[in-house]
Formats: C-alpha cells, structure tokens, sequence
C-alpha cells in the first residue's frame, strides 16, 4: 500500500523527443542505492556546491565514491544532436535567405531594365519619382506575397516530417509561421529597394532615346 504525498508537474527525463509519461517516485530501497541519484539545487554558483557534497558523502561513508555532475552540463550533453541539426538548418535557412534576397532583387531590377521605356513615358506625362517607386515596390510585393503564400502552404506538408525535431510548438505554429513571413516580406521589399530607386531616378529624355 502506498500513500500519495504529492503531485510533481510532467517531465521529459530521458530526451525532449520522448512523449509525455506518467512516472511513480517513491522511497529508495535498500537495493536502489546503486542507481540512486541526488539531485541539489543552490541559489549560488552550482560549481561551488561539489567540494560541500564531497565532505557530507565522506562524512557519511568515505568508501563510497559518487560520480558529480551539473544538472546543466549533462542537459547539454542530451540535447547535443539536436542543437547541432538545430544550427545546421539555421545556416540553411540564412543561406536560402540570402538566395531569396538576391533572386527578388535580380527579378526586379531585370523587370524595370525591361520598362525604362515605359517609366520614361509615364514621367513624361506627369509622373512624379514617388509614384513610380510605389508602382515598382507595389509589384515586387504583389509577387513576393503570392511566392510566400506558396511557401506557407508548402511548409504544412513540409513540417509534417520534422515533426520529431520540434519542441515546444506545434508544425502548424501560427507566430512562427507568420513571424517568417513577415521577415521574408521585409527582405524582398528590402532588396526590391534599390531597382525602384533607380526606376524612380530616370530621365524621361533619356529613357525615351533607348531602343
């Protein structure tokens, strides 16, 4: 017959992949001192804690040698995989970042090379610079908006198969979700930036002399 003291909250003792279980603690046995384990927590620096542990074990029984380690060190040591595959899709993800930037900013600039002409008559005609940058920066949006929209759809499916590797969210996280599309946004108006300034910098005269 055992009697309940008391309700722990729930726990992941072996790794964060591991689902939620239901665990028993109860009083060590005789027979469970071998695999007992101590756990102490200090309002000070937890290095300073070792040598007070190290003199109460000896004052107890000098032949027993406990191993010592910080609760903190050996979570590390648990989440070491997954830190690394963590940094690894990071970099990905920065890299296709970039790409992405460099790809925007390659498509507009081509696209307004394509409609200098266009842009010299509409300046012609009255046109002011700041018209022109909101047309060409309305545009890059428009298809930046439509490719993110895509992307969201296609991360749904995506995410289905890293599912193991994500804690503390759900695949379909919606701050996380829309968090990155609000950075993807920002990076293709950024990089849109520079050929709408220079779309709004043209000479009508001299745009309209191009072939």
């Amino acid at each position: 017959m055992l009697t309940v003291v008391g309700i722990a909250g729930s726990a992941r003792s072996l790794a964060l992949g591991d689902p939620d279980a239901v665990e028993l603690y109860r009083l060590a046995r005789e027979g469970d001192l071998t695999g007992l384990a101590v756990v102490a927590r200090t309002s000070g620096p937890t290095e300073a804690l070792t040598p007070a542990f190290w003199a109460a074990v000896n004052g107890v029984d000098p032949n027993f040698k406990p191993r010592v380690q910080l609760l903190k060190d050996q979570f590390h040591r648990n989440i070491r995989d997954t830190e690394r595959g963590a940094l690894a899709v990071s970099v990905l993800g920065l890299i296709a970042v970039a790409v992405a930037c460099l790809g925007v900013l390659g498509v507009v600039a081509y696209s307004v090379a394509q409609r200098t002409k266009e842009i010299g008559i509409r300046m012609a005609l009255g046109a002011l610079p700041r018209q022109v940058l909101n047309m060409v920066l309305g545009e890059a949006s428009s298809l930046s908006a439509a490719a993110i929209a895509i992307g969201m759809g296609a991360s749904f499916v995506v995410t289905r198969f890293v599912k193991s590797m994500l804690f503390g969210i759900t695949p379909s996280d919606p701050p996380t979700l829309w968090g990155a599309a609000a950075l993807l946004m920002i990076v293709a108006l950024g990089a849109s930036w520079i050929p709408a300034r220079r779309a709004a910098s043209v000479q009508p005269i001299e745009a309209l002399r191009r072939d």
